[in-house]
């Protein structure tokens, strides 16, 4: 049977957490939004079809990315440990559920290992744009100062070094001191920011073209393989499949409503990644640019869309600036995991943690800083090492996690413990709503996460 009663009342309140219900939603959505708000979910849903596309995903979040997340969030809460001794207590004696939160941890460090590197990109350019050096209307310009960037390998770990030792600050502070605190001061930033820089764009001529690109449903663009890719988008977009979610719900208060919360965490994200097309898609119209995703639009188009309008210096500040916002948010939820593991379960002191987490990620990630350099020829499996760990975490681990997670709550911990869970030991009034979940998770939610699975490793 379970050990969950072993966990203790005084170890609970000896350890740290979220203090209020905006720290917790803040904190949550910090995680959530990442630099894919920016450029790959609006891109993905102009291209796919607008307005159509975000019916698709909004049915998708709800059938893939929202049930992992809550079961993840619920199950953190639950154990009041880290992610992989959360698995541990709740699950039966010697069954090895606790791999599903183990493998989390190795997610979060491959993660992070090419993400930090996106990251210092993003925080370069907030430097680059306040100097004006990135500053020019032609695309050829801007494309030879990333390119410059990415193939300078001491540039290249210096700033992801630099943002390690930011995000590592941070989280020495503690959960509450620092995590909380700094996600509650940053989200509203973020919103601010991007209101300023859409009602900008939407103030410039030809604006329209980029609100239909965004909004104007083209229901012919759906096909099987836009179905695919929307449920893709939900599950990753949620930060779930790598512990930061069961890492995060630990930190929660008991009497948190976590259906609740996460529902809106989910429209906060969507609300982040409208905004943030809005802030884009006009401007980018508006100047004559073709739109594209990944780093050639925030990197190089999104520059010289900036520096072809009046005040765009300013506005391209601005743009790093919540970009890098994101990505801060993004980044203390996935090293949080492995810092939590440290000292959850090995009793090691939380600075110590930080730090060793710290260098061996500036080991290994120092590999995919140096992808565009030093080591643009090593490959393996046809892959340099960026994209490597990016393909192993997102296309296997992570969705692996999703599915065994699914199947640990809807077969092996069951509905009586989630109902006791959700509605907060009978407090909250929920039963049939938690009903319904626990049928989509047992059953619906492990089925798509496959076939998003099976999708992105090419078999169909």
């Amino acid at each position: 049977m379970t050990q969950q009663n072993t966990t203790t009342s005084s170890a609970k309140l000896a350890r740290d957490g979220f203090t209020s219900s905006f720290g917790v939603l803040a904190a949550t959505l910090g995680s959530a939004v990442g630099l894919g708000n920016i450029w790959k979910f609006p891109y993905l849903t102009g291209a796919n079809g607008g307005a159509s596309f975000l019916l698709v995903y909004l049915l998708a979040t709800l059938l893939v990315g929202l049930p992992v997340m809550i079961s993840e969030i619920m199950l953190g809460r639950a154990a009041k440990r880290d992610a992989v001794s959360s698995l541990k207590i709740l699950a039966p004696a010697g069954q090895p559920w606790w791999l599903i939160g183990a493998f989390g941890v190795l997610a979060a460090f491959l993660i992070m290992s090419f993400y930090s590197e996106v990251a210092a990109w993003v925080f370069a350019y907030v430097f680059k744009a306040m100097g004006g050096s990135i500053l020019s209307s032609d695309p050829a310009v801007t494309s030879a100062a990333f390119a410059a960037l990415v193939a300078d390998p001491v540039q290249s770990l210096l700033w992801q070094w630099g943002v390690l030792l930011f995000i590592g600050g941070i989280l020495l502070l503690g959960v509450s001191k620092g995590i909380e605190a700094v996600t509650k001061k940053l989200m509203p930033v973020l919103f601010l920011l991007l209101i300023v820089l859409g009602v900008r764009s939407l103030m410039l001529p030809g604006a329209a073209q980029g609100l239909s690109f965004l909004f104007t449903p083209d229901f012919s663009k759906i096909t099987a393989g836009v179905v695919l890719t929307a449920m893709g988008l939900a599950f990753f977009k949620l930060s779930i499949g790598m512990g930061t979610m069961i890492t995060y719900g630990s930190y929660f208060k008991d009497d948190q409503n976590i259906p609740l919360t996460t529902l809106r965490v989910m429209g906060a994200d969507l609300f982040v990644s409208m905004l943030a097309g809005i802030a884009i898609f006009p401007a980018v119209f508006s100047f004559g640019f073709e739109p594209a995703a990944g780093p050639s639009l925030v990197f190089i188009t999104i520059p010289a869309v900036f520096a072809s309008m009046p005040f765009g210096h300013v506005f391209m500040v601005l743009f790093f600036v919540l970009t890098a916002i994101a990505a801060t948010g993004a980044m203390l939820s996935i090293l949080e995991v492995p810092v939590s593991v440290m000292v959850g379960r090995f009793g090691v002191s939380r600075p110590r943690a930080v730090l060793f987490t710290l260098l061996l990620l500036a080991a290994i990630g120092s590999t995919c800083a140096l992808s565009g350099s030093l080591l643009a020829d090593f490959k393996l499996f046809g892959l340099n090492m960026f994209d490597l760990f990016d393909e192993v975490s997102s296309k296997l681990i992570m969705p692996a996690g999703g599915i065994a997670l699914c199947l640990f709550v809807g077969w092996v911990w069951g509905f009586d413990r989630m109902r006791d869970a959700l509605s907060n030991h009978g407090q909250l009034q929920n039963e049939g709503l938690l009903r319904a979940l626990f049928f989509v998770i047992r059953y619906v939610t492990p089925l798509l996460v496959l076939l998003v699975m099976l999708s992105g490793l090419g078999v169909f």
